[in-house]
């Protein structure tokens, strides 16, 4: 009876080809081969645990019991859909879990190349097209409105205005920003900021002169004797570095302070970001130069804040511009000959 107990324990127990694999690429291939960021890996992660739930509630397999084989095209398909159905997920939110089982796909079919050929065909399955909403940034004024509202006679609030200055001047995403230390930030000149972005790559971002004298009182004020030049640049009361969060809510604090000019609910540290590339690009300045300073991979990645630019000229345009083009019929149409021509031509001949 023992013995029947032990061989029933090791059989449902057994390690799958499965979860050998996906235990091998999140504790060993994404962090240190790949270098992926704790985010990247926790999006990929979030993935993963759909997926499990997928095949639990929709196909009655426990996590256990998965094998590489069944992870093919129309099981990822099924996957995809089955979020957009019971899940609501968006169009973004879909093409983001598929993006991440395509990586692991990229590994397993190394790992286990008797694999391959359900590997490609989920790597070649195609992100969904959808609407892509427009990218969000502030005007002029609304900035100024923000910024504003921080109250620089305390503490706390040179902190904050110091934090979203930063955030502004520099285009840095969240995580940038809350990764920062001392030692990343230089007053002397050429001032600047040096940034880690995705793929652990690293960039210098100059600063503007009140930005400099802004950040200057900050570090007088709050690393007046720096015990090392690894401590948080933004830290909380307890001498830990901010979280992604705390950033977020300190800024919405002082968006619903500069209500109603802003809605505290439409932005976010990402808008700042779009905000000074959209203002770096009505400035002139070269779009090349833009990507760098965004540190994008790919200058299609920026010229979205071209076509956005565009669109709102347009837009101006046709609102503030006369039109001087009279509604009036063309010669061609009153031409019976011409348009009888036109319109038999490229038919067959009966």
């Amino acid at each position: 009876m023992l013995a029947l107990f032990l061989w029933w324990e090791a059989k449902v127990l057994k390690k799958t080809d499965f979860s050998k694999a996906l235990t091998e690429y999140f504790s060993s291939y994404l962090p240190t081969t790949c270098g992926a960021s704790p985010n990247t890996s926790s999006s990929y992660r979030d993935a993963f645990k759909l997926l499990l739930l997928f095949f639990r509630e929709e196909k009655h397999i426990d996590a256990n019991r998965i094998e590489l084989h069944m992870l093919s095209m129309t099981l990822v398909s099924e996957f995809l859909n089955w979020l957009e159905v019971s899940r609501n997920v968006s169009g973004t939110t879909r093409n983001q879990r598929l993006a991440a089982i395509k990586a692991f796909a990229h590994f397993v079919q190394y790992r286990y190349p008797e694999h391959m050929e359900n590997c490609v065909d989920i790597i070649n399955l195609r992100p969904k097209k959808h609407e892509k909403p427009l990218i969000p940034f502030l005007t002029e004024d609304e900035l100024s409105a923000l910024l504003s509202q921080p109250d620089t006679a305390t503490r706390q609030g040179l902190r904050d205005l110091a934090l979203l200055a930063l955030l502004y001047d520099s285009g840095a995403r969240v995580q940038e920003l809350v990764d920062l230390k001392l030692k990343d930030l230089r007053l002397a000149h050429p001032a600047m900021v040096i940034l880690t972005g995705k793929g652990r790559k690293t960039r210098q971002v100059p600063l503007m002169k009140d930005t400099c004298k802004l950040m200057d009182k900050y570090i007088r004020t709050f690393h007046p004797n720096p015990q090392s030049s690894l401590m948080p640049l933004f830290f909380n009361g307890k001498k830990q570095a901010l979280t992604r969060y705390g950033v977020t809510y300190i800024l919405k604090k002082y968006a619903a302070k500069a209500s109603p000019i802003l809605d505290s609910q439409k932005i976010s540290p990402h808008v700042l970001r779009h905000t000074k590339a959209m203002h770096l690009l009505r400035a002139g300045v070269n779009m090349i130069y833009i990507r760098d300073f965004l540190g994008h991979v790919e200058i299609s990645t920026t010229e979205v804040y071209a076509r956005i630019d565009a669109e709102m000229k347009r837009k101006v345009f046709e609102n503030k511009v006369p039109n001087f083009i009279p509604n009036a019929t063309m010669p061609w149409e009153e031409d019976e000959d011409l348009l009888q021509w036109l319109t038999q031509f490229g038919k067959a001949p009966t």
